[in-house]
């Protein structure tokens, strides 16, 4: 359609096919006098695919296979290749060192404030020394510094990751080669820490970045908010001062409760006091302090650090843990670790449990990138994210470490403050190396109930997302299915067995939607080219005689008897009893059984189509001529009609499988030929609009 007065001087519309509706022509009058719309008259002749083929020449593109590898080994040169890999060259020429620095000295120093009291207490999760905690934020911190593409996200300790380590720590710890001391919880992490690297670099060698796409927002929902009962459930035996036998981690939230409540008799009243004040402070300055604060001040309250430094004091001056039995952090030791090989006859025992470690770790921190890149205007690369997590927990398996990853919380304030690079990551590093020489022993009379209630309450933002379920169930219940079972099956069996269902749950809704594609039949628009689906839409017009149907999705060996089955079920035809009936000599044809002579498939939406769905279709072609229905294509694209071409299904111009039209209303002029009509009359109408 042409509304370009210049168009046939620029050679895009063939003027002999086009013309303008001028003000001498009548056109019927189909809307309102008050709301006219513009109107276009088409001429041109009725094309099959192949006639139109041949008048405009078409050829499948060739790709210049050579012609691309020299294009791309142009681009590559020393410059591009040292700022793929270290990203910082890009933008470290552009930073203002008079601007941008002081943003990143107030945001890194505030980072710093959290680092200790969430790296002592994820440590804690992880079942390993606190003090690991704090390595943490310093050494893999600084390699994620050089090959990050994020300037914003805040790497480290994670909750999740956290628990999902302390499960393997446990699984591992005291178990030994023969001949070989016992392992400890440390020799256990480092471990995993090094594997997890490991399988993150060959993701990045691999081009694998893309994977963490695999895991939707539903899934990742469901499972984190999962993963938080895991935190809080862990927490609360120091939230009440008990001591509780380990429990496995199958069922372990079930075997906790009823380890809890066999022992609630023996509860620390004490604990239980400072675990309450410490929530209940907490609570009252980020539901009520803190928003009035953020008002007047971009600098949140380090309410956490003030917790830890008020709950070491209060447990030194007072004796808390010789008079009240209240346990602590206890031995804290000073200065940097020494470099260590990790436990490599462990390995082999832990990859199954490694691995979601590596894809959570990885899809979390990628998924706060995106958010604060979307928001600051630059690029991601996902196989660099890749390469620096994984040369990042390569390297600090070496000095005591267990995988890190970016966190939430901390990624949210580092940029709320006005961190603009990950020089605030530097000046974070810089503040903890000297808690880390001086100030780490400080520390060690901190009560283990203080942090535990600083751990239950920074989970609110996980928990919460409960909340979301409503929503997705709203958007699809599909989705819902898919949050409410990955939950389920984190709560009830076990984090890594969780992770496992959401994937194979997301992958089945993949598959489950490709095999329900959306279909219907079409209905014309009166006095336009135009179809509808007669089921959305009234006034259409179906001729008679005729059925358009139309498929959206993709034909395959896994689609293709489903599609077979919904034409039938559409069209209200059963195939095989049909050809029976037919062939019996005393059948007579019905005006039901003859309300159809031709079948378009409007294949406009069909993305794709393999040989298996084309030999389905030819034999579907053969059935349905025995039943004198004609089949006819509208639509297909260019890769689609290659493939039919291959496979012989179309080509033949005078005696094909199945015609192929370029539009379904050129397809619908050849079957109105077809059954012998030449204008719509003896057309039904699809609803009580008064048009014939």
């Amino acid at each position: 359609m042409k509304h370009d007065s210049v168009g046939s001087e620029s050679g895009i519309v063939n003027p002999t096919f086009y013309q303008e509706l001028s003000e001498e022509q009548s056109v019927p009058d189909v809307t309102p006098r008050g709301d006219a719309l513009p109107q276009v008259t088409v001429s041109r002749p009725l094309y099959q695919q192949h006639q139109l083929n041949d008048a405009y020449q078409y050829r499948k593109p060739k790709r210049a296979l050579q012609r691309e590898l020299k294009t791309r080994m142009r681009k590559v040169d020393a410059k591009s290749c040292c700022s793929t890999v270290f990203p910082l060259i890009t933008w470290l020429p552009e930073y203002s060192w008079g601007k941008d620095l002081v943003r990143d000295l107030i945001s890194g120093c505030t980072v710093a404030v959290m680092h200790i009291p969430q790296g002592i207490g994820y440590a804690l999760l992880a079942n390993v020394p606190p003090i690991v905690g704090i390595y943490m934020a310093f050494f893999p911190v600084l390699v994620y510094f050089l090959f990050g593409t994020s300037r914003h996200n805040s790497m480290g300790t994670f909750a999740v990751v956290s628990i999902m380590v302390g499960k393997t720590v446990l699984a591992y710890t005291g178990t030994s080669e023969p001949g070989e001391p016992p392992r400890t919880a440390l020799e256990v992490a480092t471990a995993v820490c090094f594997i997890v690297g490991i399988m993150q670099l060959i993701m990045c060698v691999c081009r694998l970045g893309v994977i963490s796409f695999l895991l939707s927002d539903t899934l990742v929902s469901g499972f984190t908010t999962g993963a938080a009962i895991h935190v809080v459930t862990s927490q609360i035996k120091d939230l009440l001062g008990l001591t509780l036998p380990s429990v496995g981690s199958m069922f372990e939230i079930v075997k906790t409760y009823i380890e809890i409540f066999k022992q609630i008799v023996n509860v620390n009243w004490a604990a239980i006091i400072i675990s309450t004040i410490t929530i209940v402070v907490l609570v009252f300055n980020n539901e009520i302090l803190k928003p009035r604060v953020a008002k007047r001040s971009v600098i949140p309250i380090p309410i956490e650090l003030i917790a830890v430094i008020a709950g070491t004091l209060l447990s030194r001056y007072l004796y808390l843990q010789d008079k009240y039995s209240i346990k602590t952090i206890g031995t804290i030791p000073t200065g940097l670790p020494a470099p260590t090989l990790p436990d490599f006859s462990l390995m082999p025992s832990i990859l199954i449990d490694s691995f979601p470690v590596a894809m959570v770790g990885y899809t979390v921190s990628v998924s706060m990138a995106l958010i604060f890149a979307k928001k600051e205007n630059y690029e991601i690369g996902f196989n660099q994210e890749l390469f620096a997590m994984g040369t990042g927990n390569v390297f600090a398996s070496f000095f005591s470490c267990f995988p890190f990853a970016a966190s939430l919380s901390r990624s949210s304030i580092q940029y709320s403050v006005g961190g603009r690079t990950q020089i605030a990551s530097v000046i974070s590093c810089g503040l903890l190396a000297i808690v880390l020489l001086w100030v780490g022993p400080f520390f060690e009379p901190l009560p283990r109930c203080v942090l535990a209630g600083i751990i239950v309450v920074s989970l609110k933002g996980l928990l919460m997302q409960v909340t979301q379920l409503k929503s997705f169930w709203r958007q699809s219940w599909i989705d819902g299915m898919v949050w409410i079972l990955t939950f389920l099956s984190v709560v009830l069996l076990a984090i890594d067995i969780g992770l496992l269902v959401g994937i194979v749950l997301s992958i089945c809704c993949i598959f489950f939607r490709a095999l329900k594609p959306y279909t219907c039949l079409l209905g014309n628009v009166p006095n336009t080219d135009i179809y509808l689906d007669v089921n959305r839409y009234d006034g259409l017009i179906q001729h008679a005689g005729i059925k358009i149907f139309h498929y959206c999705g993709a034909l395959n060996f896994a689609s293709r008897a489903a599609f077979k089955t919904t034409v039938c079920e559409t069209l209200g035809i059963n195939l095989t009893e049909e050809i029976k009936r037919r062939k019996d000599p005393d059948w007579k044809p019905s005006m039901e059984q003859s309300s159809c002579r031709v079948l378009v498939l409007d294949f406009t939406s069909l993305s794709s189509i393999d040989p298996s769905a084309v030999g389905t279709f030819k034999a579907m072609v053969r059935e349905f001529e025995e039943l004198d229905i004609q089949i006819v294509l509208a639509g297909c694209q260019p890769p689609v009609f290659e493939v039919m071409l291959k496979c012989g299904l179309v080509g033949d111009i005078e005696k094909p499988y199945c015609r192929v039209f370029t539009s379904v209303h050129d397809a619908v002029q050849f079957g109105k030929e077809c059954v012998g009509m030449g204008s719509i009359s003896g057309s039904v109408v699809s609803g009580a609009t008064g048009i014939v």
